[in-house]
């Protein structure tokens, strides 16, 4: 408590907030070359190992809290063990494809033949709207012309 210039009645949030402020002020990135400010750090990081933590701060407070115990909560937790390599797969139990291909196999067969046909039709179109050009469509009705012409003078006669 001594490094927290606090009571001993101060609550977590009230603990928190002052490690927080103090931690900031004696930083070492804040306070380069100082070698008092990083035992300070270091000491208020400490502190609060234990007092951040009720179950701890309950223990240290009925003296309770060995030194072992001490050092071991200013120790960070270690981290887990990094999983090995996925195990490898197994080929599928149930074959989806065939499955798919035995139930809608017919309407499928379907659906490609109407496919093939749209797309035959399609480019029948396109065949016939390139062979009506416009010169032939010109040669067209010149032939028309002339046959209404003679039309028009057996028809006068």
């Amino acid at each position: 408590w001594s490094t927290w210039k606090h009571k001993v009645s101060a609550t977590q949030a009230q603990i928190k907030a002052a490690y927080y402020e103090q931690s900031f002020r004696c930083h070492p990135d804040r306070n380069a070359g100082s070698p008092e400010a990083a035992a300070r750090f270091t000491a208020l990081h400490q502190a609060y190992a234990v007092l951040g933590s009720a179950a701890l701060r309950r223990r240290y407070d009925r003296g309770l809290l060995s030194r072992q115990e001490l050092r071991a909560a200013a120790r960070p937790p270690p981290r887990a063990p990094v999983p090995g390599p996925a195990p490898a797969r197994r080929p599928p139990a149930f074959d989806f494809d065939a499955f798919y291909r035995a139930h809608y196999g017919e309407q499928l067969e379907r659906q490609q033949l109407l496919r093939q046909r749209r797309q035959r039709l399609q480019r029948q179109r396109e065949e016939a709207a390139r062979r009506w050009q416009p010169d032939r469509l010109a040669e067209l009705s010149v032939a028309v012309l002339l046959l209404s012409a003679m039309a028009l003078l057996v028809g006068t006669k």
